[in-house]
């Protein structure tokens, strides 16, 4: 009796999160590998304009689930596609969207191009590694060779690039805000910080802050009593926070200057506190102000880690 093989279905591409963390996304990686099969897709070239930076990745189960983004969404599902072609031939690809692009029915709102590279995961140490790191908040960097097909781990780079035929990837610690403060103020800072995906440390003015306060964390000081800011004041100056910020006014911050030079500061050291606080202002109410702090920290960790 003959028998027909049925035709193998490929699955279908399905968003599984909305999520960009890197984080996220490589943990997304893992459990998939650990299922049967994944892929991680990286954003490589860009051509003209794009709408995520280089480095930025996307997540692929072999059931089809993806996460993240390597566009504004327009070529995520087309790349999940891809992905799953590549874990089927158990072989990488590189596919280029856009400008430049056999693709000519996916056409990038920006106008430009870019460049995907998908890598069929083999085993998740790497993806472990950079976990590892980020767990303990340091950088971690990825080295991939569209060659030989691996992802091994190496010093992070200053920020994603191509190094001769490897392409490195640059992951660090998710923002940190120490916020200070038993004001209206900062209650409407830590929600909306906490809601934008930061990790947020109330009243840090104890004498643990100094281990709190790494080169990845922002200071945010919502007193209205200079007296009651100055011990953490004087922490975050030692420290290597990429952002110290303080309530008050342009008179307040006249004196807090004055204080902290005779206490013996360096005027450079002063120079980094954001004061009057924020970037845009003056505020009047308690959610302007918080939204005014946070685009100034997003805006300082971009310029401290573009």
């Amino acid at each position: 009796m003959d028998q027909t093989l049925a035709p193998i279905t490929a699955p279908i591409p399905v968003r599984a999160s909305s999520t960009d963390d890197p984080a996220e996304l490589l943990r997304f990686a893992i459990d998939a590998h650990g299922l049967g099969a994944a892929a991680l897709a990286t954003l490589v070239e860009i051509r003209g304009g794009a709408a995520r930076a280089l480095g930025a990745h996307m997540a692929v189960a072999a059931d089809g689930r993806f996460c993240g983004y390597v566009s504004g969404g327009c070529v995520e599902a087309a790349v999940a596609s891809e992905a799953l072609l590549a874990m089927a031939e158990g072989r990488d690809r590189t596919v280029k969207f856009g400008d430049g692009s056999p693709f000519f029915d996916i056409v990038l709102p920006c106008g430009g191009g870019i460049s995907v590279a998908i890598h069929v995961l083999k085993d998740v140490g790497a993806l472990r590694h950079v976990l590892e790191l980020l767990e303990w908040r340091q950088a971690a960097g990825l080295a991939y060779s569209p060659e030989r097909q691996t992802l091994e781990p190496v010093e992070p780079p200053p920020r994603a690039c191509w190094l001769e035929r490897d392409f490195l990837s640059v992951y660090r610690p998710r923002t940190r805000v120490v916020l200070s403060g038993q004001t209206i103020e900062a209650q409407a800072v830590a929600r909306l910080a906490e809601a934008s995906g930061y990790d947020v440390i109330i009243n840090g003015h104890d004498e643990d802050a100094a281990d709190t306060i790494d080169p990845f964390t922002a200071v945010v000081l919502l007193h209205h009593d200079l007296d009651a800011e100055a011990a953490i004041l004087e922490t975050a100056l030692m420290s290597p926070g990429f952002y110290i910020g303080a309530l008050g006014s342009t008179r307040t911050h006249r004196r807090r200057v004055e204080r902290l030079t005779v206490m013996g500061f360096r005027r450079d050291d002063i120079g980094r506190i954001k004061a009057p606080i924020g970037m845009f202002g003056p505020t009047r109410d308690a959610t302007s102000l918080a939204l005014s702090v946070l685009a100034d920290i997003a805006a300082a960790r971009l310029v401290a880690y573009a």
